[in-house]
């Protein structure tokens, strides 16, 4: 049964799976990088001297690089997703380079906000050429298959972090690693066709350059408030619950580099499985009560990870890993299935930036509730409930958009 699950649709041809693997590197760079940021953190807060109660802003400017994604994605849905998924990529290699020269603590989130501007762009554009590249049953594999190279890229950040003391540059070398890898990603793009639903519809006359985010507001405002508000209410509390598990882990259980990336390597493991299986599951049983079942168990793991010790600490780590991955493909394919071919990258955008600013905010929460706690812990295990709100808005109004037709 699970073979069945993780296979790769016969319908695919050798062309479509080639495209496949090229844009399964936007999701495999993208964690990649994000987990560099989470599992080196205190190796990154001891370089620049962070004060404890400033870690939380570090990551947010960080964050808040992915909002001139919209501008981006505007410009994707009039002139097509192939060229800014080669430009985004040189983009996103340079900015690894300049993060791994940064010289000062403000000169790292700089660098950091600009790699997430062309990582945001290239993870929403990877999953809109696949929801408009697959056949509509399988959809939430496909999501689930970009998010399944993501896991293996937090892998390889977890295993080059294990030996992070022996590294010329320790941390900074992660990032050249990274750059390297990207510019040859780049290369292999260069002949991308371009997605297949967009390329019929190229024909069409040119709005301005405003239309699609119009549109949205216009003709689809119920769906996109939806959306907004669940992917808000998700990422209020993910941005620190699970940015702070590596640090959590070292400074309260004593844990070492090596053993992080031990733990970052077994939950990376199940992880693509497990993105995969939602990706199947959501096609076969629906989005919306995957959805439902990956944020409750979610925010029960996250928040018993912040109250237990021993054995408890790998288990509860391993599900909450599981389940935000599993809400990833999930909400990445509603985002693209919700709307037409015409405003699909800038609602996807949107849903981004919106998870962005709401995560930004749940990191100033986090330094508020330190400084009332006293800890990291308590504070976190606190964040990681409010995402039950999210439950209720899934349930009665979020449309069912599995195995339903793109236009």
């Amino acid at each position: 049964m699970k073979l069945h699950l993780l296979a790769i649709p016969a319908e695919l041809n050798h062309g479509d799976r080639n495209i496949l693997w090229l844009l399964s590197a936007a999701f495999f760079i993208g964690q990649y990088d994000m987990t560099l940021l989470s599992i080196a953190l205190p190796d990154i807060q001891a370089a620049f001297g962070i004060a404890e109660q400033d870690i939380g802003k570090l990551v947010a400017v960080g964050r808040l690089g992915a909002i001139p994604a919209v501008l981006l994605a505007l410009v994707a849905d009039r002139i097509g997703r192939r060229r800014l998924l080669v430009v985004t990529m040189v983009g996103l290699a340079l900015s690894n380079i300049a993060t791994a020269c940064a010289l000062s603590a403000e000169q790292f989130m700089y660098f950091q906000a600009s790699a997430r501007l062309f990582t945001t762009v290239e993870e929403i554009l990877a999953v809109i050429f696949v929801l408009e590249l697959l056949p509509d049953k399988h959809r939430g594999w496909g999501v689930g298959f970009l998010a399944a190279m993501g896991a293996l890229g937090s892998g390889l950040a977890a295993v080059l972090y294990g030996a992070v003391a022996y590294l010329p540059g320790e941390w900074r070398a992660l990032y050249v690693v990274g750059a390297c890898a990207i510019f040859y990603v780049a290369w292999l793009r260069r002949k991308l066709p371009e997605s297949p639903l967009f390329a019929r519809q190229q024909t069409s006359p040119k709005n301005h350059y405003w239309a699609p985010l119009q549109a949205l507001f216009m003709h689809h405002r119920r769906e996109i408030l939806v959306l907004l508000t669940i992917a808000g209410v998700f990422w209020f509390q993910v941005s620190t619950t699970l940015n702070f598990m590596s640090k959590f882990l070292q400074d309260n259980h004593g844990y070492t580099p090596a053993e992080v990336s031990v733990l970052f390597i077994a939950a990376g493991t199940i992880a693509i499985f497990g993105n995969v299986i939602a990706g199947r599951v959501s096609d076969r049983f629906g989005r919306k009560p995957t959805l439902v079942l990956a944020i409750a168990i979610y925010s029960a793991a996250a928040s018993a990870f912040y109250n237990t010790d021993g054995w408890l600490l790998p288990i509860t780590w391993m599900a909450a890993v599981f389940c935000y991955f599993a809400v990833e493909v999930v909400v990445g394919a509603i985002s693209g299935e919700l709307f037409p071919t015409s405003c699909r990258s800038t609602a996807a955008s949107l849903r981004t930036v919106t998870g962005v600013l709401a995560g930004a905010a749940g990191l100033a929460v986090e330094g508020g509730l330190y400084s009332l706690f006293g800890s990291h812990g308590p504070a976190l295990a606190v964040m990681a409930l409010t995402a039950l709100i999210a439950l209720p808005v899934t349930l009665l109004f979020l449309r069912e958009t599995a195995n339903t037709r793109l236009l």
